[in-house]
């Protein structure tokens, strides 16, 4: 496929975002301004989230004025997914996205023009040889009671339920059925069902096996099933894996209101790792989670995103073939 036309089906998000951002699509530059309470003239950015536990950094920093310090108005708003926000990014509807740097990686691929303009969340330094890595991961990889699977190696030929194909779970889940010796494109069935769907299947033994993310593993654990693996934090390794990215031309018409953001959004982080509990409640009551504290991983709010973050998944996804080349990742990371 010629990449003018791997180009226009990316693009084709775009009028569904339009649909879920309409209430808050931008205007012209000149009319993206309001004033704070004192007076101080106020740029809006808007802020398109996926609705993760994480976004509490996010929100916790609006809250505590980091943003306004820096002559910003946050509106935020929660979309479907990752390629529904990026390209309502690329298309000027937001001005900053959050995204996990697979869906980045398949749309800077595709020739869409996206930068990194920060770090929204991720894993610790060596979160990888943790002795339990499925203590940091809020997404996991399970085997339904009925299976008598206990490990990885055992999924040969077994069927796996997954939200997408060729979406971040099922990349992830590649991964370690490769570590385990089997062709995560031969090897197994691959299924689509949605989360609820696939608990209730690992249930029933309708599938074998399931990628699920948290509420999801917690109820997947409560029946019964078996967790295999942690896959994201054993792709990932470490370093920032959600990212906060923008177009670059909102980049161009707003360098100076990008930068307040990025300045600002290094405050938060640092404010969320140091009030840990006050951020995830934050995110929280932002998602409308039936969750409690305890009931969440704590999340990893990265101040910056070097260029091994991407390095790493870009490399793995070329050798797991979903990438048929690495990506150009030279200026990618927008430097404040």
């Amino acid at each position: 496929m010629h990449k003018p036309k791997r180009l226009i089906a990316a693009l084709a998000l775009i009028p569904a975002a339009a649909l879920m951002l309409s209430a808050c699509s931008s205007g012209d530059t000149a009319a993206d301004t309001s004033k704070s309470a004192s007076g101080k003239e106020l740029t809006t950015l808007k802020v398109a989230t996926i609705g993760l536990t994480s976004d509490g950094s996010l929100i916790t920093g609006i809250k505590q004025g980091f943003f306004e310090d820096e002559g910003l108005k946050i509106e935020t708003s929660i979309v479907a997914n990752p390629p529904a926000g990026l390209a309502a990014a690329q298309s000027g509807q937001v001005d900053i996205a959050y995204s996990p740097s697979i869906p980045l990686l398949n749309a800077l691929s595709q020739g869409v023009p996206l930068k990194v303009v920060g770090a929204a969340d991720g894993y610790a330094p060596g979160s990888a040889q943790a002795a339990n890595p499925a203590e940091l991961d809020d997404t996991g990889l399970f085997a339904s009671a009925a299976s008598g699977i206990t490990d990885v190696k055992g999924l040969g030929g077994k069927t796996i339920a997954i939200p997408a194909r060729k979406a971040q779970l099922e990349v992830v889940i590649a991964d370690e059925l490769e570590r385990a010796g089997i062709d995560p494109a031969t090897g197994v069935k691959w299924v689509v069902l949605d989360f609820t769907s696939a608990v209730a299947a690992l249930k029933s033994g309708t599938v074998d096996a399931a990628g699920l993310v948290n509420p999801f593993t917690s109820e997947a654990e409560d029946a019964g099933a078996v967790q295999l693996a942690a896959p994201s934090v054993g792709f990932f390794e470490e370093g920032a894996t959600g990212l906060w990215v923008a177009g670059t031309s909102t980049i161009e018409a707003k360098p100076d209101a990008i930068a307040a953001f990025q300045r600002a959004i290094v405050k938060s982080n640092e404010y969320a790792t140091a009030h840990a509990d006050e951020a995830i409640q934050a995110g929280l009551d932002y998602t409308k989670s039936k969750l409690t504290i305890d009931q969440v991983k704590l999340p990893v709010w990265p101040t910056e995103v070097v260029i091994e973050d991407l390095n790493r998944p870009n490399e793995k996804m070329v050798k797991l073939g979903f990438l048929a080349k690495p990506v150009d990742l030279d200026g990618v990371i927008l430097k404040d």
